[in-house]
């Protein structure tokens, strides 16, 4: 398989290409897979992947769900992770190289629009890589276009903000600037984006998805406390200089209350796997 390629269509989800091709960010986001890391089983388990099957990977990162779908598909099989961040999918490549795996490759294209080679997939999969299209009907809609009919598609989502304390951001809004007015046909994105699970699951049945199922779980993760709060956060979040050092102190006011040691914590996740078919 080609190790990586490169497609993008200018103008689409444009805020989302800066922010996952800011270096500041995705030098951080080794951290986080503390967290995403902690739910690839249950993803895997709604996919159900089989032997032999090719699949795509959908805002795969760095990379290590892909690599996980690797291994269970097997020689036989093919993954293709697909995002829209240079950097994170460099990531992967070296990931894919260290490990030995020949049936993974890795794509830089943008899924609300993009078209990736090697489909059909039997498979679309994504851990946490599905809240960030500003045109959600039409991104399920393309990804559903990659899938053979029969086809399946499992992901996995927040559930909501009040449900995953650890996301600080409902502590500082006081510091954050107004939400932008959103053009014509757009919708916000963000973690929690598709936490709604009516919304969701219309949101696949919309796109042209049959049998949707959505499973609730909870888990608590141990991991250092930047796994979910650095400084980048902050700037990217749009605070003003001057409100720096209050926003900061807020936050580590608020993450305290996980905490279990000098530079260790505990969160409670709770996520959401979606499973359905093309029909």
């Amino acid at each position: 398989m080609p190790r990586m390629c490169a497609k993008l269509i200018a103008g689409t989800n444009e805020a989302e290409h800066r922010r996952w091709n800011d270096e500041r960010w995705t030098a951080v986001w080794p951290k986080r897979e503390r967290l995403t890391d902690a739910v690839t089983a249950f993803v895997l388990d709604a996919a159900a992947l089989v032997s032999g099957e090719h699949v795509l990977d959908v805002g795969c990162g760095g990379g290590r769900a892909s690599l996980a779908a690797a291994r269970a598909v097997g020689r036989g099989g093919a993954v293709v992770g697909a995002d829209l961040s240079a950097s994170l999918l460099a990531l992967a490549d070296r990931r894919a190289r260290e490990g030995g795996f020949e049936n993974a490759a890795f794509c830089v294209v943008d899924m609300q629009t993009d078209m990736v080679a090697g489909r059909p997939f039997d498979v679309a999969l994504s851990q946490f890589g599905v809240m960030f299209f500003d045109e959600p009907l039409t991104a399920f809609r393309n990804i559903r276009a990659h899938l053979r009919p029969g086809g399946r598609i499992a992901f996995v989502c927040w559930q909501g903000n009040e449900q995953n304390p650890w996301f600080f951001g409902s502590a500082i809004t006081a510091f954050l600037p107004a939400s932008p007015v959103l053009e014509p046909g757009k919708s916000p994105v963000g973690p929690f984006a598709l936490a709604d699970p009516g919304y969701t699951a219309a949101l696949l049945r919309s796109a042209g998805f049959a049998d949707v199922h959505r499973t609730a779980h909870e888990l608590v993760v141990e991991a250092a406390h930047d796994a979910v709060v650095d400084d980048v956060q902050f700037e990217l979040m749009g605070i003003a200089t001057g409100d720096l050092a209050a926003a900061k102190a807020v936050a580590a006011e608020h993450l305290r209350q996980f905490a279990i040691g000098p530079e260790l914590s505990r969160f409670p996740l709770a996520f959401q796997v979606f499973d359905a078919v093309n029909r």
